[in-house]
């Protein structure tokens, strides 16, 4: 009795350890149905074979164990098979990783390569743009020892012109003394500008542009002195009152620009056919009623507006623009 109690426990023992390595299937209705009528059907066999119920009891226990551990097989494989996948999904997806980080790699590489082409054309460029600058650095520095040189022999020649203009004044002064005292002539030097103003009385009749006999005598002392000056312009400057033409002679001059301009022609054609000034230095301009230096509205003021200037230029036609600019 005892010894089938004990065959019983182990039976039962066993048992609850296979239980432990079952599938969800294991206490299921229909599996205890089928292995009931299993043992019945073993049991009917055994008895029929005359199979002692030790030796047979052994054999289910057996049959029991291996099953257990068949099933316990089943479930470490498959849980090794679902770890494997997990493994191989893992594996998928640090493979996607590595293709994307190369992908990035790759790409970063080619921008850096483009950046660094970029860079070099740049670099390129302004290495070229050094050298040009350094290029143009030194014709700057040689055209500023050249024009220090020219500057200290524009200095050189400046300093004669004003010694020129310097004596031809005083030289003027001393021989215009006497109409100079009278108010007729006035000269005046502004650096290396001089200029000679006469009145209209001393050299024309009112209305005509022919030059009197008298004025013709202090244009020709004016001209002597400034004979000796060539590098100055001589220019003739005619201007007029604004006292308008008589009816008399508006055939001639209609107007005081005809007038004005007339009287400084004939001036300087006297200047080159009898004193022997050089023509390239002599030019003439009539400013008409214009530019007066006085009021028009007294006889005094319109007296010092009818007059004549021969003044004396640079060459540089710069400078004559300058001074026309300043008038």
């Amino acid at each position: 009795m005892n010894k089938e109690a004990g065959s019983q426990n182990t039976m039962n023992r066993r048992s609850g350890e296979r239980g432990k390595g079952r599938n969800i299937f294991a206490d299921s209705p229909i599996r205890r149905f089928t292995d009931s009528f299993t043992i019945l059907l073993l049991l009917t066999i055994a008895a029929g074979c005359g199979i002692s119920k030790d030796v047979y009891q052994k054999s289910v226990e057996e049959s029991e164990a291996r099953k257990g551990e068949l099933e316990q097989a089943h479930n470490e494989i498959a849980s090794i098979r679902e770890e494997n996948q997990n493994l191989k999904n893992r594996i998928d997806e640090l493979s996607k990783n590595i293709e994307e980080l190369a992908s990035e790699k790759e790409a970063a590489l080619h921008k850096l390569n483009q950046q660094i082409d970029s860079q070099s054309a740049e670099l390129d460029v302004l290495r070229k743009e050094k050298e040009e600058f350094a290029n143009k650095a030194e014709y700057l520095n040689s055209e500023v020892e050249r024009l220090k040189v020219k500057a200290g022999e524009i200095s050189s020649e400046k300093e004669k012109e004003l010694a020129s203009i310097k004596e031809a004044y005083e030289s003027l002064m001393k021989e215009m003394k006497q109409e100079i005292d009278m108010g007729d002539i006035k000269i005046t030097q502004a650096l290396d500008r001089l200029s000679v103003n006469m009145v209209e009385k001393i050299l024309f009749d009112s209305g005509k542009a022919e030059i009197k006999p008298e004025g013709l005598k202090v244009i020709e002392r004016v001209g002597k002195i400034l004979k000796g000056i060539t590098d100055k312009q001589i220019r003739i400057e005619g201007y007029t009152d604004n006292v308008k033409i008589g009816a008399k002679i508006r055939e001639k001059y209609p107007t005081n620009w005809e007038l004005s301009t007339a009287r400084a022609t004939n001036v300087v054609r006297y200047l080159q056919d009898k004193v022997g000034i050089v023509p390239k230095l002599l030019s003439a301009a009539g400013y008409g009623e214009y530019k007066p230096i006085a009021s028009n509205d007294t006889a005094e003021g319109r007296a010092q507006n009818r007059r004549m200037e021969i003044v004396l230029l640079p060459l540089d036609v710069g400078s004559v623009l300058e001074e026309l600019k300043k008038r």
